[in-house]
């Protein structure tokens, strides 16, 4: 008879496995970018190759690719703060059916994922379509150093707002009742969806930092990863999300000057 204790580690043990998985690929995927020649614009500024069709390649591959590299790079900055909630649901939900414990946070776990996905999708129909307005009109092309700085400054002074402190609270709490929950599959699934959509909100502004520094950037997604996994985590949440901002808005200020 498996023990708590020896399923305790394999819910570990199968999270860092997953995870250094996904960093691996993602640094390769990073790689990868790095090799390819950006697209210089006006305004002195390039765009990456990310929002284009390779030569030969239909728009539904570059869409799959696109959701393959974004599912594994979600996977390998957002699993830091995800296990603890996935851990409060596995511990609440094997005191109702423990021989089921290890299959139900697993479906949570595809649920936030599945919230991910989708978001995932509309960054890169909003990616492309914007990267095809800004080849067309020189104009817009130009402005775009000036509006990814107003980006960040936007971004960061979100952290200080009523909405962020309410979507951030919901993320933290999360799951923290799965005692009451009933253990069986819909639920889970159920779960795991509320949880990845609220994350979605309280990320969003994060995560259009690095699209504005770089979808692939290694510097920019490690802050992210690093930002998330604090405001989630740490006790004074709040306060840490404020720091967090301010830090994003010298960074505006920066790309803006």
């Amino acid at each position: 008879m498996i023990t708590s204790q020896t399923s305790e580690r394999t819910f570990f043990a199968t999270a860092a496995a997953i995870f250094a998985i996904s960093v691996v690929l993602t640094i390769v995927d990073c790689a990868s970018m790095y090799r390819m020649d950006a697209m210089p614009m006006p305004g002195g500024w390039s765009m990456s190759m990310m929002w284009m069709r390779m030569p030969g390649q239909t728009w539904g591959d570059a869409t799959a690719s696109f959701i393959a590299m974004w599912c594994v790079m979600m996977a390998a900055m957002m699993l830091p703060s995800l296990v603890p909630s996935l851990r409060r649901y596995r511990q609440a939900i094997s005191t109702i059916d423990g021989r089921r414990a290890g299959l139900l946070t697993a479906l949570v776990g595809m649920g936030y994922f599945v919230v991910w996905t989708v978001f995932g999708m509309l960054v890169f129909l909003l990616g492309t379509t914007f990267a095809a307005a800004e080849m067309q009109w020189p104009v817009l092309a130009r402005s775009v150093p000036m509006m990814g700085g107003v980006m960040v400054l936007i971004a960061g002074g979100v952290q200080f707002t009523h909405w962020k402190a309410c979507r951030l609270a919901r993320c933290r709490e999360a799951l923290s009742d799965a005692h009451a929950l009933p253990a069986h599959a819909t639920s889970a699934w159920e779960q795991g969806m509320y949880l990845g959509l609220h994350c979605c909100l309280s990320c969003a502004n994060l995560t259009a930092i690095q699209l504005v520094i770089g979808v692939m950037d290694l510097r920019a997604m490690v802050f992210v990863t690093l930002a998330i996994t604090a405001e989630r985590l740490m006790p004074a949440g709040k306060l840490v999300a404020q720091a967090i901002g301010l830090v994003a808005i010298g960074a505006g200020l920066v790309l803006l000057v």
